[in-house]
């Protein structure tokens, strides 16, 4: 079972992201929050797998909301989906760094949705094309900054990193180096492991610093 939490002011979203996702037998909703402080105190007292967390509520917004929760050592399982009106804000590139696992938008198909908390749940990065592209320009255009150690990986770990920042997923990046997905798979877990991130979306941001993309 996957555990999920919601968070989000709207009570119509809740309403709908509860309807939906108690109709599937895999996921388990373990709690809801109508603002950030509460969105917390929830997560850490139920541990959730995935947390559909909304960016902007009041008392405590979604994104320092989130920084407490990556910060809190019991908490290191829990991936964070970001639910946004719109999909290219100020927010989310903050959102990336602090260590939102993905994004999805408010009307997107429930289909969608539901894939999103799976493939979180799974450790993989839910990054669309339009998201890979802002994180990239907003590195363009900001100073340069500390980039990332890479002296610990080989060659090959440094090209999967590569695609990753470019929002690729491990069948895709099997594809473009001719390598089976488990290889790829592996690559992408040791090269995380290595540079101690804590997700694909934080590597990716990584490898976006280091100069990779």
């Amino acid at each position: 079972m996957i555990r999920v939490v919601i968070a989000d002011d709207q009570p119509l979203v809740r309403l709908g992201l509860r309807v939906l996702i108690e109709t599937e037998d895999d996921l388990d909703l373990v709690g809801e929050a109508e603002d950030g402080r509460a969105a917390v105190d929830i997560v850490r007292a139920t541990r959730p797998d995935v947390v559909l967390l909304d960016i902007r509520m009041p008392v405590v917004d979604g994104l320092a909301a989130l920084r407490t929760i990556v910060a809190d050592p019991r908490l290191a399982a829990t991936r964070i989906v970001i639910v946004t009106t719109f999909e290219v804000d100020e927010y989310v590139f903050e959102a990336l760094r602090a260590g939102a696992s993905g994004f999805v938008l408010k009307d997107t198909e429930p289909a969608d949705l539901l894939r999103a908390i799976r493939v979180v749940a799974a450790g993989e990065s839910l990054l669309s094309p339009t998201v890979t592209r802002l994180v990239i320009d907003t590195f363009a255009r900001r100073p340069a900054v500390t980039a990332p150690d890479l002296s610990g990986l080989t060659v090959r770990e440094r090209e999967v990193m590569s695609l990753v920042g470019r929002g690729m997923s491990n069948d895709e990046i099997a594809a473009r180096l001719v390598i089976s997905p488990a290889t790829a798979r592996t690559h992408v877990s040791r090269v995380m492991v290595k540079l101690a991130a804590r997700d694909r979306a934080q590597l990716a941001v990584l490898a976006n610093q280091a100069g990779l993309v």
